[in-house]
């Protein structure tokens, strides 16, 4: 088996040149390092990281635990943190503490013990417990895609990064005012989370916006699931003066939405308008075509593990805050025609898949796929 030694003969370089290359712990000129990346690739070279890790104390490694990994935005958040941490040497051990805060306890825990340099996680809605270990044990942290406020007075420095929430929601309310909808429902997420009451704030700041008052009877929670959201949905629909437009506050929620109109029988627009908070891969699949608001999850997840690494290396900075804009993707199941569509979602932010996401199509853009199908 090839050791460092072989290498910096192969290479031509000291011991410790090959150890700065392998560890990036100092600037090596690039033919060189070139040199010893040859070398390692010649003689099958496998850096002992564990070894490595008895000697500084760090393996080179981060905990994520988000979660619902299933869902496509922590899907995408995932892919964000992982080629993140790839691109600076780190691997990643992965945990799902399932939103109960006593298993995302439990799940910390067990990634803390497996001497992790550092977390992403993604808090439940009660994360009291878990701040208090993190705080306990000093754990470098990044929280992602949720916020939190660390316990008065426990000097507790963590970092967050987030997408935007209060203005983008605000827009889509606005949107559907525009189109002339005068009770505009919103199926909510899990009460606690800063998701649910930071989109609710901005679902308020679009009714005040278009002259329209608050009525507290047409916000229902679908606790960030389907299933629960098509409950909601139901109770919506159910009131004497049900909704004319729908507003849900996450994909799951949509999907559990769209189950609920299927049901009642209700096609969008042509019976309810509905926009969505959460772009899919396939949202322009579904007849109609989904108008949401697209989170940049990839770049949330990339920027966690920045943060992180920059965190590492200065335990003493304050904590920080990053928000990431949003894009707002206009497809037809607002009610706007195709045509007018196309053209306002070419307008999209910088990067977005506005103008990509809006292109046209054949068919129908007014029924909701009923059972069986493969939507």
């Amino acid at each position: 088996m090839a050791t460092m030694a072989d290498v910096a003969r192969r290479a031509g370089v000291s011991i410790a040149t090959v150890s700065h290359v392998l560890n990036d712990t100092r600037p090596v000129l690039p033919g060189t390092r070139q040199a010893v990346l040859d070398a390692i690739d010649e003689l099958g070279y496998t850096h002992n990281t564990l070894a490595r890790s008895l000697v500084t104390s760090r393996t080179r490694s981060i905990g994520l635990a988000v979660s619902a990994i299933s869902n496509p935005v922590f899907t995408e958040i995932l892919q964000g943190v992982e080629a993140g941490a790839l691109e600076h040497g780190y691997s990643l051990l992965i945990a799902d503490p399932h939103d109960d805060p006593g298993h995302e306890r439990k799940v910390v825990q067990l990634l803390h013990e497996r001497r992790v340099d550092g977390m992403i996680i993604a808090p439940s809605a009660a994360p009291d417990a878990l701040l208090r270990y993190l705080e306990q044990h000093d754990v470098p942290t990044v929280f992602l895609d949720r916020l939190v406020d660390a316990p008065a007075g426990s000097g507790f420095r963590h970092d967050q990064v987030c997408a935007e929430n209060t203005a983008p929601m605000a827009g889509l309310v606005t949107h559907l005012a525009e189109r002339g909808h005068r009770r505009i429902g919103l199926v909510a997420g899990l009460p606690g989370l800063s998701t649910t009451a930071e989109r609710i704030t901005g679902y308020r700041h679009g009714l005040a916006r278009a002259g329209l008052p608050y009525d507290e009877r047409l916000v229902a929670h679908g606790d960030s699931r389907a299933e629960a959201a098509e409950d909601a949905t139901h109770r919506l629909l159910s009131l004497g003066a049900a909704p004319s437009a729908l507003v849900t506050a996450n994909n799951a929620m949509t999907v559990g939405a769209l189950r609920a109109l299927r049901d009642r029988g209700l096609s969008v627009p042509g019976d309810l308008a509905l926009c969505c908070f959460d772009d899919f891969s396939w949202a322009d699949l579904f007849t109609p075509r989904l108008t949401v608001i697209a989170q940049p999850s990839k770049e949330i997840g990339a920027t966690a593990v920045r943060l992180l690494l920059e965190r590492l290396t200065s335990p003493h900075l304050e904590s920080r805050t990053v928000r990431l804009p949003c894009a707002f993707v206009h497809r037809t199941s607002c009610g706007c025609p195709p045509s007018t569509a196309r053209a306002e979602g070419s307008e999209g932010s910088e990067g977005s898949e506005g103008s990509e996401g809006s292109e046209g199509s054949e068919g129908s853009e007014n029924e909701i796929p009923r059972k069986g199908s493969e939507s």
